[in-house]
């Protein structure tokens, strides 16, 4: 279903850079971010990132600022449209949709949800399990399980802790590693 809204919105907004710049953007909205940041986030040709930022920030829904030989990108709040583009992208994105778009930011390397939420998306709570130095946003954890009205549980484990366990054959991750999930980003 989501991929679906997702194309609906595609279309709507004609280029399927747009709607992921808005997606990042607005599902971020306190982060800055220059364009070949954004480029490589979205892995997305750079000329047409440059482009899309441009035409958003001559609607007014993103602001920039230069500093240095950069110039940063961010989500517009004081926009007209904000609240009510930002309410369109939410509905558009279900759970692992918005984690993997907050996730780009995290610089976790492998990320999935496991447990329940992976056999019902009725679930109340989504176990979120991040591997490497992840900064997840608490504000965009909170925001989150206020969108979707779930509980997200994460779990942290750095990558050498991680590939040590996976390779000496650890029984808890094999088991972890056995069951549904979701993969949001990495390789396992």
């Amino acid at each position: 279903m989501s991929n679906r809204v997702i194309d609906i919105l595609r279309k709507l907004f004609s280029s399927t850079i747009r709607t992921d710049l808005l997606v990042l953007l607005l599902n971020n909205p306190d982060e800055k971010f220059y364009v070949r940041e954004i480029a490589g986030l979205l892995r997305k040709n750079v000329s047409g990132v440059k482009r899309e930022l441009d035409n958003l920030e001559g609607m007014g829904i993103l602001t920039s600022k230069k500093v240095a030989n950069l110039k940063y990108f961010q989500a517009n709040k004081k926009s007209p449209i904000f609240s009510e583009l930002k309410s369109l992208i939410a509905k558009s994105l279900g759970v692992s949709d918005a984690l993997k778009s907050l996730l780009k930011t995290s610089g976790a390397k492998i990320a999935f949800i496991y447990g329940p939420y992976t056999e019902s998306e009725d679930a109340e709570t989504v176990n979120l399990f991040l591997v490497g130095q992840s900064s997840l946003a608490d504000d965009g954890i909170k925001d989150i399980e206020g969108r979707f009205n779930k509980k997200i549980n994460i779990s942290v484990m750095d990558e050498v802790e991680f590939k040590n366990k996976k390779e000496g054959g650890d029984a808890d991750l094999e088991k972890l590693l056995s069951e549904n999930r979701i993969l949001l980003m990495g390789k396992l």
